[in-house]
């Protein structure tokens, strides 16, 4: 697969360089770390929010950081956890005595890694919380939802946290705001072909040209069926039944929608997912309090799309209103 970059393996610290002097001077690195970024302005009296992951998923998680969105990010090797001293350095330029909220997909590498940080956080004195996102209905069953993977749904849950953060709450009240947005976060996707890892020349997994996946994970975990591509109602309908049920949403719920591409997808099959997804859910009485259609959490340059719901109450929904802005993301006027 043919990629712009220069050598593979300074992937990562040139992508950071590249989003650091775009932005310059309102984001910064944190000494000489090349894959850690904090704002350069930082408010007292205030609990922060650090998140972060593999690289690989551009825009998330290095563009989800901004006013009303995270305050610092730190990012590994493409599809791999930031290593727990890299998690640490980034938490000790962000602590302004008021602790710091850890917010990234429930991964067996971030989860440890990110423990492992907090351990040594806290044995410095500064107070951390943890919220894992763990939206994708495909990767586990209902009766154990703790163990499904973090995808699309990350953008909805940092919205929400950063904006608890930004509003002033102490720690473990945006723990509480924080996991309620989580717990109301469904997402499930279809991919349709795979993307490539920089100076990779086999695809991530392998589809005919002809197939789909349903559930198939963002860096190629097996979905929850294979079959012959169909058209794209049929597709949203199947998607949309899957995480509807898992909650389960009901007429007279309010919703935020994301439609999400995989990095290949254009605007033009998420606009047409979109419509079919606003049609049924107004079929099925469910209010949508905003929608949003974009390539936010990807695997490179592979083909498909996914479908998030997060169901609002008051307080969720004040937050996710909070004004906020970020690289990835404006805030626009809702319904």
């Amino acid at each position: 697969m043919k990629k712009l970059i220069n050598d593979p393996r300074n992937v990562v610290e040139e992508l950071f360089t590249g989003f650091v002097a775009m932005h310059h001077p309102k984001y910064r690195f944190v000494g000489d770390a090349k894959n850690i970024v904090v704002k350069s302005e930082l408010k007292e009296d205030r609990v922060m929010l650090l998140i972060g992951g593999g690289s690989g998923h551009e825009p998330l998680f290095l563009e989800f950081i901004g006013e009303g969105f995270a305050d610092g990010v730190c990012q590994g090797n493409v599809f791999a956890a930031p290593s727990p001293d890299t998690i640490l350095t980034a938490t000790k330029a962000l602590d302004r005595g008021k602790g710091v909220l850890y917010v990234y997909g429930n991964y067996a590498g971030d989860n440890m890694n990110f423990d492992m940080a907090a351990e040594l956080a806290e044995a410095e004195g500064i107070q951390t919380g943890t919220v894992r996102v763990w939206d994708d209905v495909a990767s586990a069953p209902k009766d154990n939802v703790s163990e499904r993977r973090g995808i699309a749904g990350d953008l909805f849950v940092i919205k929400v946290a950063g904006a608890a953060c930004h509003s002033g709450l102490e720690l473990s009240e945006v723990v509480r705001v924080t996991s309620k947005a989580r717990d109301n976060t469904r997402t499930m996707g279809v991919a349709l072909a795979p993307g490539y890892i920089p100076g990779e020349t086999k695809a991530t997994f392998e589809l005919g040209p002809d197939e789909m996946e349903i559930g198939m994970g963002l860096h190629g975990e097996p979905g929850v069926r294979r079959g012959k591509l169909k058209p794209a109602n049929e597709v949203v309908d199947e998607i949309l039944d899957l995480i509807i049920e898992d909650l389960p949403f009901a007429a007279g719920d309010e919703v935020c929608v994301l439609v999400n591409g995989y990095g290949s997808t254009t605007r033009m099959e998420l606009l047409i997912c979109m419509g079919r997804a606003l049609e049924t859910l107004q079929a099925k009485g469910i209010k949508v309090h905003h929608s949003l259609i974009g390539n936010y959490a990807t695997c490179q340059e592979m083909a498909g799309v996914s479908i998030t719901l997060m169901r609002l109450d008051e307080e969720l929904k004040k937050y996710y209103d909070y004004p906020g802005t970020c690289p990835a993301l404006c805030q626009v006027p809702t319904r």
